[in-house]
């Protein structure tokens, strides 16, 4: 990556004009994503537009052209929707109307683009910018421009970042809105839950898709859902009789309710549509299940953004100005994506082409094909629901026995990395147990042989079902080792925070005294701290964001009339600032301290200084983040003090401690999916080593690679031999040596008017597509 400090990017910023609109279905973050464009576009010395109403204020003229401010884009990351408006726009579907958005353009000064769209209003972009030329040359002829003015504003540079809840586009890992309609999709099933419990009763829910599944298949994977109708896997001739079938088993099992989740797009192998009445009826004559239909509809689109798109549109619209900056008249039009944590640029043609390679498959009937064309990321979770949603017989009894357990503080996701652990354990034919209580109960004997059906419903439930407790081998060796015996344990899951990574670290270095410990062993990271050595992200930090977040939200909001206001927020994490950075960038806080991120008097007095100039505009509140670990002295009370003894006549100060709140709640969409993935890849992974090492009816497991974490490191899920991460592992403040997420800092502080270098965080390059590592393997 380059190293570009702000003389350089201001230099490359002065004088230049962008517009940015936004097209097509609304999608929750694109205001963020706005505001990000707008921020840093001021930042870096342009002028930048507001285009109003989309394509349609284009076309419109200069009443829906608006020059930005600071303060236009203040208080509006929590919003949902566009507060520039969306709207279809016929016209702009001509040349007339291309011409007209042109002069519009001109005429102001723009010759930079960035649209926040599908995949249409994307290519009606590029279309815009190959017949530039060509309408400047028209508008020359027509006397309305110079041909010093064509000269001027020769070409157009174009980027695009991709708002849809449909997640359907290639080449990105996610869009703008896709985790924010999850969100809403949840929270649906989540209450239909306990009403269908209630009543026995079968609910259809139709989520919105109509050419991607992509919604409809997180959903049912996150639920548990009994079935699943996606259009990019049809069932086949005689489904009805086989989810009947498999509904009624349920059922005989003990199941209260079933759940079927229907994307609207739903077809069957000759193509007819599968409505979610149909499929009631069915259901209801068939078996006499009350049977309930939710069309969940335009309610995905609504509501606040989730902290991923916050974070996501955050740093997508940084890229895009940043990708404007470097344009030049043989640049092409590019798209930013996603990929893993890094924000990239591709090809937009060819990202769009390959988009549409998808619907061209699924109308052909090559159905296998539109799945690999999805990407890894989609064609894994299409793997995983068929393993997980239905118990088939193990082939053979593999004679192994796996044992669970969690380790270290609850957090949300445990229980569903759990479910798919001993559902993946169960079909591959071994004996799963479960442990109460953390390492503790295992040497205590609490000990469970566990089924398919006892981790039923676990996806959607918070902390930790099994308990846990932060207790070290180092105390309970021995007693351990004689369990580990008695059990006849082959292989051992962890799943837990710093604890459990350590745990599994003692386990591993006593193998030289205890031979029942020359197994395999594998740490699932789950930790709201997000400081587990070996992975990018650990189970329970996006739902502990999303809590922090939303309280966040509502202190704004409880400053509105009120005088000016700044509030200081304490959030949890130890001596890992990843909680309190990213909530901070979610909710547009103006400053973030973290003890990876030095703070002195001078850095206090230039936020004091900060607040107080900033009190004088129309942005009359505050909000500042603490982490709880991030310095001795400077402690929130004395935080408290300063701002009220330096704020005294300009504003006054309130704090909040927001502790263990940040731990509880139901799991997001991402950890319960991210959960399920973990536990499913670990046991494959357990079972592996198993294999490997059984030799004359007996395991013997202990090279370092026999004792890994799994965690997702930028592309793809890894493991790593726990001794090999000692290198990299800060035992005293509890966290990793090097963090990824230290490079977004210098975006919070530049969202918030600091003064910031970009140092190692441009990409600067343009990647060119490759069809398998369109959606990698990310959290989803």
């Amino acid at each position: 990556m380059a190293q570009v400090d702000m003389e350089q990017l201001r230099s490359r910023g002065a004088g230049k004009s962008i517009a940015v609109l936004t097209s097509g279905g609304d999608a929750q973050g694109m205001n963020a994503a706005v505001r990000a464009v707008v921020r840093m576009g001021i930042y870096v010395g342009a002028d930048v537009y507001f285009v109003y109403e989309g394509y349609e204020g284009l076309v419109g003229g200069s009443e829906f052209l608006k020059l930005a401010d600071w303060d236009s884009v203040s208080n509006i990351i929590q919003l949902g929707g566009t507060i520039i408006g969306s709207a279809r726009c016929k016209s702009f579907r001509t040349r007339e109307g291309r011409q007209a958005a042109a002069y519009n353009l001109v005429k102001h000064g723009i010759n930079n683009l960035c649209v926040i769209g599908g995949d249409g209003s994307l290519t009606g972009a590029n279309i815009f910018r190959t017949e530039w030329s060509d309408l400047l040359a028209s508008l020359v002829e027509e006397g309305k421009i110079t041909e010093e003015v064509s000269q001027q504003f020769s070409h157009l540079n174009i980027v695009g970042m991709v708002g849809s809840i449909d997640n359907d586009f290639c080449g990105t890992d996610m869009t703008i809105g896709t985790d924010s309609a999850l969100h809403r999709i949840m929270e649906v099933i989540d209450a239909i839950t306990t009403t269908a419990q209630s009543h026995q009763r079968t609910f259809v829910l139709e989520v919105m898709g109509r050419h991607c599944g992509y919604l409809a298949l997180v959903s049912a994977l996150a639920s548990g859902a009994d079935w699943l109708f996606i259009p990019e896997a049809p069932p086949e001739d005689g489904w009805e009789d086989f989810m009947c079938k498999r509904l009624g088993e349920s059922r005989s099992r003990g199941s209260r309710l079933n759940i079927i989740i229907l994307a609207e797009g739903a077809i069957d192998w000759q193509g007819n549509p599968i409505s979610s009445n149909y499929v009631k009826e069915l259901v209801s004559k068939r078996l006499g299940f009350d049977t309930r239909v939710t069309v969940l509809g335009h309610v995905q689109r609504g509501g606040t953004p989730s902290a991923f798109d916050r974070i996501l549109s955050s740093k997508m619209g940084m890229e895009a100005v940043l990708t404007l900056l470097d344009a030049s008249p043989e640049t092409s039009a590019c798209v930013v994506s996603l990929s893993g944590n890094q924000a990239l640029r591709l090809p937009l043609m060819e990202c769009v082409q390959l988009t549409k390679d998808v619907q061209k498959a699924m109308n052909e009937k090559r159905f296998d094909e539109a799945i690999v064309l999805r990407g890894r990321s989609f064609e894994n979770n299409w793997n995983i629901y068929k393993l997980l949603a239905h118990q088939k017989p193990a082939l053979t009894k593999s004679n192994f026995n796996f044992a669970i357990v969690n380790v270290g503080a609850p957090a949300a996701g445990m229980n569903a990395a759990v479910r798919s652990a001993v559902r993946v354990g169960l079909s591959a034919g071994h004996t799963v147990y479960a442990v109460s209580d953390g390492l503790e109960g295992f040497a205590a004997g609490q000990i469970k042989e566990v089924s398919w059906r006892d981790v039923g419903g676990w996806t959607g439930q918070g902390g930790s079902l099994l308990g846990t407790k932060r207790t070290l081998p180092e105390k309970c060796m021995e007693p351990l080792v004689k369990q580990i015996r008695s059990y006849r344990i082959h292989a051992i899951l962890i799943i837990g925070g710093f604890e459990a990574y350590v745990a599994a670290l003692q386990l591993t270095e006593g193998r030289g005294q205890f031979e029942e410990l020359c197994i395999p062993m594998c740490v699932i990271p789950a930790t709201i701290s997000n400081n587990v050595p070996g992975t990018d992200f650990s189970l329970g930090c996006d739902t502990a964001v999303n809590a922090a977040m939303e309280t966040c939200d509502r202190i704004k909001q409880s400053a509105s009339g009120t005088k000016r206001r700044v509030f200081i927020v304490e959030t949890m994490g130890g001596y890992c600032g990843y909680l309190a950075s990213a909530t901070a960038l979610t909710v547009g806080a103006d400053a973030a301290y973290i003890y990876e991120d030095p703070i002195n008097i001078h850095d206090l007095t230039a936020n004091v200084e900060h607040l107080t100039g900033k009190m004088k505009t129309t942005i009359q509140r505050g909000l500042v983040l603490r982490n709880e670990k991030c310095h001795q002295h400077y402690t929130t009370e004395f935080l408290y003090n300063l701002y009220s003894a330096e704020g005294k006549g300009v504003f006054d100060c309130r704090t909040n401690v927001l502790g263990h709140m940040q731990q509880g709640g139901a799991p997001t969409p991402f950890d319960r999916n991210f959960g399920t993935k973990l536990g499913v890849k670990a046991v494959q992974w357990l079972t592996e080593k198993l294999l490997e090492s059984y030799r004359k009816g007996q395991v013997f497991a202990n090279s370092p690679e026999t004792a890994c974490v799994l965690g997702m490191n930028r592309k793809a899920l890894v493991f790593r031999p726990v001794t090999e991460l000692k290198a990299e592992t800060d035992f005293e403040h509890r966290m990793p040596k090097e963090q990824w997420w230290l490079r977004v800092r210098p975006l919070l502080k530049m969202l918030a008017k600091y003064q910031t270098r970009f140092d190692n965080y441009i990409t600067g390059k343009i990647e060119h597509v490759n069809r398998r590592s369109l959606s990698v393997e990310s959290g989803f």
